[in-house]
Formats: structure tokens, sequence, C-alpha cells
């Protein structure tokens, strides 16, 4: 078995592990329905999605003929009770991910989620697809003081677990500003949710589907492997 020459590798969840927008849709759709607002198109919604639930709601609200704190109150916990009972219905893993994820692990490395999404989201997600044995650790949005851009969450966890090499997985210019605040290489999948092409969003690798993944993380050169515990300035 070749070796991949990295200790950790960090996962974004929405839009890079799993295809989640028909369901973050249905969630939009009940709770603007509820407030007598027309629903943005699923294309909408994939290209508002990677800064957190919250600020999806905020951005539907937007574009649906705006928003104000009264409306946020009343949607945003309408549309979280709806996606908390309906987080796994439509949703589902891209292809080979499973494969992926289980070849890294078998390599020894270890396997981080870092997502905007709230926690309580997050770890179920995971748990129904049986995939709880495959992270050792699982970060939401709500689980530090700081979320995505910030690095400071995975760099943390990673030292606590030893530190070592770590390479970041994600689909959007968010992902890329974390991965690179951090000093970490970066790869972008060209499937996910980015409002932008993958290839514009400046990160070190870009890939087009999960069996590119062990070759592209070989390819990465010793001077784009930082160690995680060496916190970004």
């Amino acid at each position: 078995m070749s070796r991949i020459p990295f200790d950790f590798i960090g996962f974004d969840l929405d839009g890079t592990l799993i295809d989640s927008s028909p369901d973050l849709h249905a969630a939009l759709d009940y709770a603007l329905g509820q407030m007598g607002r027309p629903v943005p198109t699923q294309e909408q919604v994939e290209k508002m999605m990677g800064k957190g639930i919250r600020r999806l709601m905020e951005q539907a609200l937007e574009v649906t003929g705006g928003i104000n704190e009264q409306l946020m109150e009343k949607g945003f916990p309408l549309m979280l009770a709806y996606y908390k009972k309906h987080v796994l219905v439509h949703t589902k893993p891209y292809e080979g991910v499973e494969d992926i994820l289980k070849s890294l692990q078998d390599r020894g490395i270890k396997l981080i989620v870092y997502t905007n999404k709230p926690e309580c989201l997050a770890r179920p997600i995971i748990h129904q697809l049986g995939w709880d044995h495959y992270f050792s650790a699982v970060i939401g949005g709500d689980s530090f003081p700081v979320r995505k851009p910030d690095p400071k969450p995975i760099l943390d966890v990673i030292d606590e677990m030893g530190g070592g090499k770590t390479a970041f997985v994600g689909d959007s210019i968010t992902d890329v500003k974390t991965g690179h605040n951090g000093h970490l290489p970066v790869i972008v999948v060209s499937f996910g949710y980015s409002d932008k092409p993958a290839r514009s969003l400046g990160a070190d690798r870009v890939i087009s589907n999960y069996q590119e993944l062990l070759p592209t993380l070989k390819s990465l050169s010793e001077n784009h492997m930082p160690n995680a515990s060496a916190k970004p300035d």
C-alpha cells in the first residue's frame, strides 16, 4: 500500500462529502412557505451554501423580499426544526466517498470533519450514514467560539491528537481560506456548491472525483506540508 505523506485530512461536509442541498432546499421550502415567501431554486440554494445554515436562511430571505430581525426570529427556528427531522431524506454521499474514507483510514490517517453546519446537525448525518468510525473528530460551526474560515478549531483539535502533517479538502472559497489561514494545503472538489469555478478559488489542487484524491495527496510537495501544530500568524 503506497504511503500518503499526511497524518491528518480535514474535510468540509456539505458539497464535499455529501450532497445535502435537496434536504436543505426542502427545509427552506417549508420555512419560507410558512412565511408566505417564494422559494429560491435549488441552484440558487447551492450557491448560497457554505457559510452555515443561519446564513443560508438570511440569504434566502434577502432574495425573496427582504430581511429583518423579526423575520429571522420566525423563519430560522422553522427551518432548523424541519431540517433536524429530515437531515437524510434525500442527502447522499458523493460517489467514491465511502471508498476513499476507508482507504485513508486503512493507511493510518486520522480524518476530521470541519463544517460550518451546527454540530447537532452534522453528527446525526455522519451517524446515520454509518461513518462514526471513520472520523477522529467532528467540528461544527458552533463547536468553538470561532468557525471557518478561522482555522483555530481544526488546528487545536489536531494539536490535541499529537499534531502532524495535514491537508484540507473542501468545495468553496471559505474552505480555501480556512486551510491557507492555517498554512495547510487545500484540495477543492469541482462538483460542490461554490458559486465560482473551482479553479478560480486559489486551492493548491482541484479534483473532479474522489478517485483522484489519493494521487493528488501524493503529489503535494514537501513545501505544501507545514506542521498543523504551527499556528497561523
